[in-house]
């Protein structure tokens, strides 16, 4: 009986540690999803001004967003992806798409022409649970036509990587269609994101899956050896750059 009881106390300390971490990342989601606005926590990518561009960086809450800029996005999702969706198990659906877009916790990354005002770009992410880890889930990632090959789809990651740093998310997660190439390239070869452990492994003898998760993990903060100093530095879903 003694080890059994052994057994049972080591058991029962698991799973009040498994518990206890879950808890926390439950926390470190709510107190992101708190945040006014994320990009506060990065001043400095608030513009991007390169390659013939002249954009503003602004991050909004869907719940905050005039309707026009919400149509913008999801017409502009709609062009570069409905093609892709047909062609795959899912299907498009306006009502699905346009739901999943402006769920509550919806945030976006919009890039603002500063010359017209003209909205170019935009990433839909989201903090949230996966399985029992805290990330930034990345839903959308589209560019106008005109943006394109100038490395504006790999600065807007970037700030999602360090949105992940800042709020002490595991990794950025997404996910992408296996026969979109430009994505495939832009994530895996440009982005360095790898095939995540939950992505579903194609079947034996069925039809393979058309899509895979990505992630990237974030770094851990270095542990302080000295005193804090008082300045900082530094579902289903289809992404598209």
């Amino acid at each position: 009986m003694g080890r059994k009881s052994t057994k049972g106390k080591e058991k029962k300390k698991r799973r009040k540690e498994e518990n206890a971490k879950l808890e926390a990342a439950l926390a470190k989601v709510e107190k992101a999803n708190q945040i006014a606005d994320p990009l506060e926590l990065l001043s400095p990518f608030k513009k991007f001004e390169r390659n013939g561009l002249q954009l503003r960086i602004e991050c909004k809450k869907v719940t905050n967003m005039e309707k026009e800029l919400i149509d913008w996005a999801f017409q502009l999702t709609k062009a570069n992806m409905q093609t892709l969706y047909e062609d795959s198990d899912w299907g498009w659906k306006d009502k699905d798409k346009y739901t999943e877009m402006t769920e509550e916790r919806a945030q976006y990354l919009i890039a603002f022409d500063v010359p017209t005002g003209k909205p170019m770009a935009f990433t839909h992410f989201r903090f949230d649970m996966e399985l029992d880890d805290e990330v930034v889930y990345c839903y959308e990632i589209q560019l106008e036509e005109e943006c394109r090959r100038k490395g504006l789809g790999k600065f807007l990651m970037q700030i999602l990587e360090l949105l992940a740093y800042k709020t002490e998310m595991t990794k950025v997660m997404l996910t992408t269609f296996k026969n979109n190439k430009v994505s495939q390239d832009f994530f895996k070869k440009t982005m360095k994101y790898e095939v995540d452990e939950i992505s579903p492994e194609d079947p034996l003898f069925d039809d393979a899956y058309h899509y895979e998760i990505l992630s990237k993990p974030t770094k851990p903060k270095p542990k302080a050896t000295g005193p804090t100093p008082l300045t900082t530095t530094h579902p289903q879903a289809v992404t598209a750059s």
